[in-house]
């Protein structure tokens, strides 16, 4: 017998916060392309045929979420055939829901089609510009030659912004779980390890506790290098391992740091200072405090270290996608603007707090947590093994 589970009554999403977003924007019809966006924007779903893959014979998968502005009850879906067998399971939202494509031109197709029902000449249609295929983007130009095609990308990240409490636990679930991860691979781990076989260990004790792996950078010893390979971790030598590990979609982002043996009173010293800069930065968050304070908070500490010209501080939003809103700095390692800057912090926001020292001569140090706004302040998730996790034997 099938397991059907009963379709959702309403949109999982704030459908009036959407609409407002877009009539901002100047945008009417939003077609969502990414995984990210169509996961959130169907309530959870992700193909588990491509979670991990998007090639496919001679082209690529590709979902298509379809919504005119102020017309939920409207929306549509359009997805592969491998999709047929969740749907069953568990019916989407929207009413118009089909999933019979193969590529990303003919899925857009049907796309097109339905929106030519909805709205025969769209004047301004958002799209995610940098998750829409050249073949699927030149089938909707040709088929809206007179509309104006314009980036969904900042109204999406917009919606996303405010976590609600189930995506919350996510997040906590996933940083808990990296955490626990990195305290057995250095636990069963010790001098001669190399960093391959570290971070592929760490690949393995995520992927058993339920999390996908996403990435381990990886530094030992008084190397600044961060990539997996063949350097061992040697007796005395630091270890920083910063991994993301994602729970249904949502990133665990953080840091912690290990050694071989025990730590000099210089290497305490150092992790001490790094330590000192977090804690400063945590103070500031709370609803209705400006991001930038953040910043503010951690500067003095920083300034004071002999070592402040060797120091990275960065704050970010976390989520369905690493460096997502809030938007804190411009200055920082991925290309936005300080969008939310100088805005209030709001409850159900996350950033993730990161301060890494790039010492000269006893290499890489660095701490970095993931930190959710609060109706009365904030909480870090995965607050644990902050100090010098010792190796196994």
């Amino acid at each position: 017998m099938l397991d059907v589970t009963k379709k959702q009554d309403a949109a999982p999403f704030d459908t009036a916060r959407l609409d407002q977003l877009m009539e901002e924007a100047g945008i009417d019809v939003l077609l969502a392309t990414s995984k990210h966006n169509v996961q959130y924007l169907l309530g959870g779903h992700r193909s588990f045929f491509f979670d991990n893959m998007d090639a496919i014979g001679i082209s690529r998968y590709l979902p298509v979420f379809v919504y005119v502005k102020g017309t939920p009850e409207k929306a549509g879906y359009f997805g592969h055939g491998m999709e047929t067998y969740q749907t069953q399971i568990k019916p989407f939202w929207m009413s118009e829901v089909s999933t019979k494509s193969g590529g990303s031109v003919d899925v857009m197709q049907r796309a097109v089609d339905y929106l030519r029902k909805l709205s025969a000449k769209p004047p301004r249609i958002g799209v995610e510009l940098a998750f829409v295929p050249a073949d699927a983007a030149a089938a909707l130009r040709k088929a809206f030659p007179d509309s104006e095609i314009k980036d969904a990308l900042f109204v999406l990240e917009r919606l996303r912004m405010r976590k609600t409490p189930e995506e919350l636990e996510k997040l906590k679930i996933a940083s808990d779980l990296v955490i626990d991860s990195m305290l057995a691979v250095i636990g069963s781990h010790g001098a001669g390890a190399t960093k391959a076989e570290l971070a592929e260990a760490l690949r393995r004790e995520e992927t058993s506790r339920g999390l996908t792996f996403d990435y381990c950078l990886i530094a030992a010893g008084t190397s600044l290098n961060r990539a997996p390979s063949d350097q061992r971790w040697e007796k005395g030598d630091p270890l920083s391992v910063d991994s993301g590990g994602n729970y249904h979609g949502y990133i665990g982002d953080l840091a912690r740091m290990g050694i071989v043996g025990e730590p000099d009173a210089e290497l305490e010293d150092l992790l001490a200072e790094v330590e000192a800069t977090q804690q400063a930065a945590f103070k500031p968050i709370r609803p209705g405090v400006n991001g930038i304070e953040i910043y503010a908070a951690a500067e003095p500490v920083l300034k004071k270290s002999k070592l402040h010209n060797h120091y990275e501080f960065l704050a970010h939003g976390m989520g369905l996608v690493s460096h997502e809103a809030p938007r804190l700095t411009a200055s920082g390692p991925v290309p936005y603007d300080a969008y939310d800057a100088q805005k209030p912090l709001e409850a159900g926001m996350v950033v993730s707090v990161e301060t890494t020292l790039l010492h000269p001569r006893r290499g890489f140090i660095k701490l970095e947590d993931t930190v959710a706004v609060t109706p009365t302040g904030h909480e870090i998730y995965g607050n644990r093994a902050r100090g010098w996790n010792r190796a196994g034997a």
